[in-house]
């Protein structure tokens, strides 16, 4: 093994604490981020992440290096994420039949009048990461890995394939499929995406604020701790791109979350409790 974390894991599998410490703070955020991504909430994406990371703790001495440790990582949340129970946000959108309805319900509201420009532009970004996240969530839980995976982290078909333990030719089209789906569905609803079509975040702002699900005190995308926010609403130039990449531009556009710190601080008080055989 010859990158850092993978010497850190080396070190943590022997039993030592600080090493531990440090694989768990290079791997949090990236586990949150993609549970988040996968159902759909914060407060259920920080449940799901905290039992991902006891999971990871508890089968590293399973380690082996027959991928890259991040590769592992994955793996491991993957197959807790796709066996949870779902969760509310996943049953709230469960078609783009539906979801299409709600954008059209959307259209017919006035523009918010009371809210400054600045708040307008907050609650539109907050629109922009809420609906892309409903469209994620209309996909079903094979194929939004895949697209999660393959769009989003960016892994390849290799890797996609161990991940999901299937062969990478199963991966690609798997993650294929989910990108036909996203891209015939924003073509012909999005704005984004498309400019000849009606929905702009700022329009479905009030539709959204009168069903009680955005409010400007409470936003649950971005108001959120990030590692860092990316160019609100989609990368500059993007009209440049191809339909497929001004898709995928707009997922990769949304904020890189950063893990809760009780996190770690849970965890630590985990590894005091005697649960872990590794510190006995």
């Amino acid at each position: 093994m010859g990158s850092e974390i993978e010497r850190r894991v080396e070190q943590a599998k022997a039993g030592n604490r600080e090493a531990l410490e440090a694989v768990i703070f290079h791997i949090q955020d990236r586990v949150f981020g993609l549970a988040l991504r996968m159902l759909g909430h914060p407060e259920d994406a920080e449940d799901a992440a905290q039992e991902i990371l006891i999971r990871i703790i508890t089968h590293l001495a399973t380690f082996r290096g027959e991928s890259s440790f991040t590769t592992w990582v994955y793996r491991i949340s993957v197959n807790y994420l796709l066996s949870t129970r779902k969760r509310k946000a996943e049953r709230q959108y469960f078609s783009f039949e539906a979801f299409a309805e709600e954008i059209d319900r959307g259209l017919v509201c006035r523009r918010p009048g009371t809210l400054s420009e600045a708040e307008i532009a907050l609650l539109a970004e907050e629109m922009m990461i809420s609906c892309t996240q409903g469209m994620l969530l209309c996909l079903d839980r094979n194929h939004r890995t895949a697209y999660i995976l393959g769009e989003i982290f960016e892994v390849t078909g290799e890797q996609g394939g161990y991940i999901l333990n299937i062969n990478p030719a199963a991966f690609r089209k798997r993650l294929s499929r989910a990108r036909e789906r996203l891209n015939d569905f924003m073509q012909h609803h999005c704005g984004l995406v498309n400019p000849a079509n009606p929905c702009l975040c700022t329009r479905q702002i009030q539709e959204r604020a009168e069903a009680g699900r955005v409010e400007k005190s409470r936003l649950l995308f971005t108001g959120y701790p990030c590692r860092a926010r990316k160019d609100p609403i989609v990368t500059k130039g993007m009209r440049e791109l191809d339909e497929l990449e001004r898709v995928s531009s707009i997922f990769r556009s949304h904020p890189d979350y950063a893990a809760p710190p009780a996190f770690l601080n849970h965890l630590k008080n985990l590894m005091d409790s005697g649960r872990f055989q590794l510190f006995n």
